[in-house]
């Protein structure tokens, strides 16, 4: 099969033959809030490094732009600056609230889409939507306040700043002409009904790496920007080397230049001393008017073209610039090979997405896919966070509070992260999140394998893994327990790279390795009692119990958790399958497997038979947390995805696999044939006749309770929403369930929106909504179970309609479901949307999609961060699923 240009370049890439992703969208949309940037006595980053500081502190440890690239190290960053005339600020960086602002925690208030790019960001485009009026800053930030957590988040959209289309978009395209050659266009379009003035600044900047009193790998002597001739400026860096930026004019005349300093502004902010021109020149220069504030003829380490457009109602100008290093053009900047390049970067992205996504696709599922993964791709970020420096301070600075070598993240001295990771949301969530990541890497697996097997490996590396074997869970808390889905995501790209032809056992025998310390630290970590019944912490589910689950329960006493103990078998059964895939080619696998063999069948037991019934509830028919206190055992009856997780735990064994390994199947037979009590948790079924083989489930429920959970998640005044699969059931809005402690009422009723709860900041709901990773899981489960019991077994969906249906087509009904959030109705409406009308009917704003962290359990509408293209972009394999069956 013919190969597109962009996969060839993806190759070129990952043997190192040209290093096509040494620029990409690495910059963050926030570096500001972050833990990172922390330097305060009591952690409270959002007070210690806010919004209003970004403009004028050097950062320490990245940096934040709109819409902008820079080098995998982020040496040299550059992105837009933009101002109306109007703003307070000059536009240099995405606002949103903080999550003490926000009546539902953190929150972006923009209005912006990425829609379009390869693996090898050989092509990005990205929309963002730019109020001609003043920004509202002040009216979003005093509205939210004022608003509780029952009522809608405040949107910028509300504020009637988009009214008469009164706003410009700025469409920001880049394109390589070869690795080190970045073509850049800017589109600024008035969309309002009279002409309107917009100052356009490309700007070009170093991170401070100089400042800090450090030496060695990393901390660069003081690089400079100089104008070199017309229409041109040099950036000399001492590892980097030489880039040029080329500019246009974009009338008669050669636009201005500004330079300034990547410094601290510490008279503004601290009533310091300046030493020379700081961060905040350009915002000075042009939005105060102060002149002084920079410099016109150079050098300094940040600089900006400044374009002062007038642009007709309804008509467009167009930018261009040309960011390339000394060697790599030689020819006129912007002769006809500029939109040559140009025009052929867009079509081999066409070609490798016609590759890539199944021919069976309509327009929209293609486009719904295609910004999914331009989403994702985007959200590749370089992420520097070294934790021994961090809590040691720099020897250019006072020395850090005592405090601080006892606090947050301490105990991870060894943590070293400087590398390009996979982000959930680069403005809502700026750092990784190891469970996020898990997810993210199964849709990349389908557009850029070798990535995804990267970042896989990295965070099983020395300088990642702490040394008792967790995994570092996200920027807030590396300590925090996250599901264990690491080992799933390995044999889901593996499984990626049998379907390409190249299967990598080298890559699945990397990870078993380092995985075997995570699994030992899970097992000694959240066992309490060594009876195979896990819990201790919150598992990623935030507010989905009835207590918090990640610190000391009020009640006293620990809770053995179902989704726990679920995912310590899920992570099992993973384990078993990736040691038997191994042990194919070579046998010493064989023991792990027969390892992970009996301790998934000795964890099923303990689910479903320790002390009488294990965490199964034979009245209700469902799955519960319990509650131990006081020598008391109290199931805490939530009907919530905790109950549901333990179906995800389930694999099938052929014979024929287990024939081919003859020490395993001497183990495990001697294991079947002692051990009696445990083995009646394994089914088996003959279907010799149908394909020369027989096959062994491995599942935590048996077959009757499996359909006994079905019946709950199949029914619509449960679980199941037109849009997929709630968190909590619908039932608990008529029957909350209730606990009573002392006289003191904990409270768990169905909230298909916004948390009405301050837990984990408020921004995040499992108390009702739709969240694709957990449905995503639903549905390979099912879909393996389908693959044991086939056309033999069907169940009622929805349950009392009278449909029957195979576990297989439950399991696309499921995907269709979820896939249906991004689909435009007969009105035109996505219901991801939610009421905003002008998705539906401004052709302006009806081709945008966005892809929130989770979506209202009745009505679909986007909920949390609305660029979680990370685990959401998990609908396009939604999608390959459903074409496979077209």
């Amino acid at each position: 099969m013919a190969r597109s240009i962009e996969a060839t370049r993806l190759a070129e890439d990952s043997r190192r033959e040209k290093n096509w992703k040494r620029w990409g969208p690495y910059l963050s949309e926030r570096q500001w809030g972050t833990v990172r940037e922390d330097y305060s006595p009591d952690g409270t980053c959002w007070d210690y490094f806010p919004h209003d500081h970004a403009r004028s502190r050097a950062y320490r440890w990245g940096e934040d732009g709109l819409f902008g690239i820079c080098d995998r190290q982020c040496r040299l960053a550059f992105a837009l600056a933009l101002w109306n005339g109007k703003d307070p600020i000059l536009k240099e960086r995405l606002f949103g609230l903080t999550g003490p602002e926000g009546n539902h925690g953190e929150d972006v208030k923009e209005c912006y889409y990425y829609l379009d790019a390869t693996p090898t960001h050989s092509h990005l485009r990205s929309l963002y939507k730019y109020p001609q009026r003043e920004f509202p800053y002040g009216d979003l930030v005093r509205e939210n306040a004022r608003r509780s957590r029952s009522e809608r988040e405040y949107e910028l959209a509300d504020t009637g700043v988009f009214d008469e289309n009164r706003y410009f978009d700025v469409e920001v395209e880049y394109a390589k002409a070869s690795p080190e050659d970045i073509l850049v266009v800017l589109t600024i379009t008035n969309r309002g009904p009279e002409p309107a003035t917009l100052h356009v600044l490309p700007t070009l900047w170093f991170r401070n790496t100089w400042s800090w009193g450090r030496e060695g790998e990393g901390y660069w002597p003081k690089p400079s920007i100089i104008r070199s001739g017309p229409g041109e400026l040099t950036a000399e860096h001492a590892s980097l080397g030489l880039m040029r930026l080329h500019f246009e004019a974009a009338g008669e005349s050669e636009p201005p230049v500004l330079f300034t300093d990547n410094e601290t502004n510490f008279a503004r902010l601290f009533g310091g001393e300046n030493s020379g021109l700081v961060k905040d020149g350009f915002h000075e220069y042009l939005v105060t008017g102060d002149h002084r504030a920079a410099s016109t003829t150079g050098p300094g380490t940040k600089a900006a073209v400044h374009h002062c457009l007038s642009v007709a109602a309804g008509g467009a100008v167009r930018l261009r610039l040309r960011l390339t290093a000394e060697s790599a053009h030689r020819g006129a900047p912007f002769d006809a090979s500029f939109d040559a390049a140009l025009d052929a970067r867009r079509r081999e992205a066409d070609e490798f997405y016609d590759e890539v996504l199944a021919p069976t696709l309509t327009p929209e599922e293609r486009q719904v896919a295609r910004q999914a993964y331009a989403g994702l791709l985007q959200s590749e970020q370089y992420y520097h966070y070294v934790i021994g420096d961090w809590l040691d301070g720099d020897p250019a600075f006072p020395p850090p509070p005592e405090s601080r070598k006892h606090g947050r993240n301490s105990e991870w001295p060894l943590l070293y992260n400087r590398d390009l990771l996979s982000m959930p949301d680069k403005w809502e969530y700026p750092w990784y999140a190891a469970w996020d990541l898990a997810f993210h890497m199964v849709p990349l697996s389908s557009i850029d394998p070798e990535f995804a097997k990267h970042q896989l490996v990295l965070f099983l590396r020395e300088w990642y893994m702490h040394p008792n074997g967790q995994i570092p869970a996200y920027e807030f808390a590396f300590h925090d327990v996250n599901p264990p889905v690491h080992a799933w995501s390995a044999w889901m790209v593996y499984h990626a790279t049998l379907r390409a032809g190249r299967p990598d056992r080298t890559f699945l025998a990397r990870v078993f390795q380092k995985l075997l310390l995570n699994f030992t630290w899970w097992v000694n970590r959240t066992d309490e009692e060594g009876n195979n019944l896990f819990g201790g912490g919150f598992l990623g589910l935030d507010n989905i119990g009835v207590f918090d689950r990640s610190v000391t329960l009020p009640t006293g006493g620990h809770i053995e958790q179902a989704d726990g103990t679920a995912w310590m078998a899920f992570y099992s059964a993973t384990m078993l399958e990736i040691a038997l895939e191994l042990a194919r080619y070579d046998s010493a696998y064989g023991d792990m497997a027969s390892k992970f063999f009996e301790h998934f069948v000795a964890i099923v037991d303990a689910m479903n038979e320790f002390r009488g019934s294990g965490l199964w509830d034979a009245h209700d028919g469902f799955y519960y947390d319990q509650l131990h206190v006081n020598g008391e055992v109290i199931p805490l009856r939530t009907r919530s995805m905790v109950g549901i997780i333990p179906l995800f735990a389930a694999t099938v064994l052929d014979d024929e696999l287990i024939d081919a390994l003859p020490g395993f199947k001497k183990r495990m037979r001697w294991f079947l044939a002692n051990r009696p009590d445990l083995s009646k948790h394994i089914a088996c079924m003959d279907r010799r006749t149908a394909d020369a083989g027989a096959h062994r489930l491995l599942a935590v429920p048996s077959k009757e309770r499996l359909l006994g959970v079905l019946r709950y998640v199949l029914d619509e005044n449960e679980f199941l929403s037109p849009f997929g699969v709630r968190s909590l059931s619908k039932a608990h809005e008529a029957h909350p369930y209730v606990f009573d402690l002392q006289g003191q009422e904990h409270r768990v009723e169905y909230v298909p929106g916004e948390s009405t709860t301050g837990m984990f900041g408020g921004n995040s709901n499992w108390r009702g909504p739709i969240w694709f990773p957990v449905n995503f899981l639903l549905i390979q489960a099912l879909r393996r179970y389908h693959g044991f019991y086939g056309e033999s077994l069907e169940v009622e969906c929805p349950t009392g309609s009278g449909r029957m249906m195979t576990l297989g087509a439950v399991a696309d009904e499921l995907a269709a479901r979820l896939v249906r959030l991004f689909l435009a109705d007969e009105r035109g409406a996505r219901p991801c949307h939610g009421e905003e009308t002008r998705y539906a009917t401004d052709p302006a704003f009806r081709e945008l999609i966005l892809f929130y962290e989770h979506f209202h359990g009745d009505t679909g509408r986007g909920l949390g961060a609305s660029h979680q293209t990370g685990w959401t972009a998990l609908v396009a394999t939604c999608l390959d699923y459903l074409a496979e069956r077209r």
